[in-house]
């Protein structure tokens, strides 16, 4: 009886040490392993920061096509680096994925001038992404988008 006792303790420490190892959810989004929606992105030669460290519940890819869609678990605030934008993310993310670019995005928007612009694509130069919002183009290193950023104002769940 008695090492069944110290079996059950011993298992319970373990179990209580390794869930409080890290109290704060903020920083552990950025240990959690990443969803297959953020490998995909990389696989494609786009970096991993592009996508929010934010609970994605289902995403898909058409090989042949390209389509994509990815759905998070809820509406995601974020500032991207360095210039600080705020930049919303949809429930919903559309648009068509090839080697190193993004087009027909749907479902992602930047604020800047005193207004909200969708980001109609994305591509990779090599060291830069290039973020398009219809005609007009902003250019950031692609080392700023190597961690995804945590949604503002919430916490990890998982």
């Amino acid at each position: 009886m008695n090492l069944k006792i110290l079996s059950l303790s011993l298992f319970l420490l373990l179990l209580v040490s390794s869930s409080s190892q890290n109290p704060d959810p903020e920083t552990s989004i950025s240990s959690q392993s990443p969803s297959p929606a953020h490998t995909e992105l990389v696989n494609y030669g786009l970096p991993v920061g592009l996508l929010p460290a934010a609970t994605v519940l289902r995403y898909s890819v058409d090989q042949a096509s390209g389509d994509f869609s990815v759905e998070l678990g809820d509406m995601c605030k974020i500032t991207l680096p360095p210039d600080n934008y705020v930049a919303t993310y949809s429930k919903r993310i559309t648009g068509k994925i090839v080697k190193g670019k993004i087009e027909k995005l749907d479902g992602i928007r930047v604020r800047a001038l005193f207004r909200w612009w969708s980001i109609t694509g994305i591509r990779s130069t090599g060291d830069d992404i290039v973020f398009e919002v219809g005609m007009v183009t902003a250019k950031y290193p692609a080392k700023n988008f190597g961690k995804s950023p945590p949604c503002e104002g919430q916490r990890s769940s998982s």
